[in-house]
């Protein structure tokens, strides 16, 4: 009795991602040193949902999984005005990293650097200012505090829907 099976296709993801970082750490344990991956993924639908994920995994590709995986469940719904931008500055830290995005005009460009710009980019963001002000070059802290901004965008939308 054979079977004719179809192969398993996966499904193509809505969401698009991009990998920050990956780094290879160490543990010291008694026999010597254990290595492992940490992933840093940015994931977001380009319409306004964005979130970052960090992981561990013995290799690269599952590091980089999980930490899709991790970032897919806390998104940020960020409130765009015209599909385009934010409706309003907004400052924020996290950690060592600090972030000013302001609003821009249509077709300025999405103008930021670094980690905030791979953020802003998967959030479906095109017309923004970017400038990351703390001294930290760590791109983690630097996504984290972009989102950080974003997610207050998010709370001050969902405290003006309730009033």
């Amino acid at each position: 009795m054979e079977r004719h099976m179809r192969p398993m296709r996966a499904k193509k993801s809505e969401f698009q991602e991009k990998t920050l970082e990956i780094r290879r750490v160490t543990r010291v344990v008694a026999g010597g040193k254990r290595f492992s991956f940490r992933a840093t993924v940015v994931v977001g639908d380009g319409k306004g949902k964005v979130g970052v994920g960090v992981a561990k995994g013995l290799d690269v590709a599952a590091a980089v999984e999980k930490a899709k995986r991790q970032a897919q469940k806390d998104f940020v719904h960020v409130p765009l005005k015209d599909r385009r931008t934010i409706p309003h500055d907004v400052e924020a830290k996290y950690s060592a990293a600090r972030i000013r995005i302001k609003p821009a005009r249509q077709n300025h460009g999405l103008i930021a650097g670094g980690a905030s710009r791979t953020v802003l980019e998967l959030a479906g963001i095109k017309d923004i200012s970017a400038k990351i002000l703390g001294r930290t070059t760590n791109k983690l802290t630097n996504a984290l505090a972009t989102l950080a901004a974003l997610k207050v965008l998010e709370e001050e939308k969902r405290e003006s829907e309730t009033e």
